[in-house]
């Protein structure tokens, strides 16, 4: 089953609450998840992507400011990153005008395989030493990238580090559905075991 969006005013709500909740003792110390790894999801409405983008843009700043220690990686940014280096970048473009999304997936599936994608963001993550890391982007990546399959694969790495994924679409405890598609709608299972960020105001 899924999770019932938030309205405008709810996901504020729920925004209000991030800062706090990130600069908890239990939350910086995995001390209420019973000894599970610590990861995380927000999940919103698709319509309000620029709601959430603003929301880190004001928010990030202040938090660093504050002394926390943390990564914030955008995954769109980061797979542009992987593409230019292999030198792909050029060659994805133009094969997406040509023979569109699909095909794009299909030819990129090596390159951009999860345990690469996560392998490159540990990279990135382990020398920091963070407290916590925080993924955004990942609407724009979809279907190049799906939630569930990345933070299995990060899942051997991270450590004791909490993780939040900001995810566009609902998450009912079990399942993620992109962009509050049906399971139906999407090609593979998306189940995975996390745990809400922020809970929504109402159950599901």
């Amino acid at each position: 089953m899924r999770a019932q969006l938030d309205s405008k005013p709810q996901l504020s709500a729920r925004l209000e609450q991030i800062e706090d909740r990130l600069k908890s003792e239990g939350f910086l110390k995995n001390q209420e998840l019973g000894g599970e790894i610590g990861f995380y999801i927000f999940d919103y409405p698709p319509q309000f992507e620029l709601t959430v983008r603003e929301y880190l843009k004001l928010t990030l700043p202040r938090l660093a400011r504050q002394g926390l220690n943390f990564v914030h990686l955008n995954l769109f940014e980061e797979i542009l990153a992987i593409l230019q280096e292999r030198k792909l970048l050029d060659k994805a473009f133009d094969l997406e005008i040509k023979k569109g999304t699909d095909e794009l997936a299909k030819a990129l599936k090596g390159p951009l395989e999860q345990g690469r994608i996560a392998k490159h963001l540990i990279d990135k993550v382990l020398p920091a030493s963070p407290q916590f890391v925080l993924l955004s982007g990942l609407g724009q990546c979809w279907p190049l990238l799906r939630g569930h399959s990345l933070l299995n694969a990060l899942h051997a790495h991270m450590g004791a580090i909490p993780l939040v994924l900001f995810y566009p679409g609902s998450y009912n405890g079990l399942e993620l559905y992109p962009f509050d598609l049906d399971s139906a709608e999407v090609a593979t299972a998306n189940y995975y075991r996390a745990f809400q960020l922020v809970p929504h105001a109402s159950k599901y």
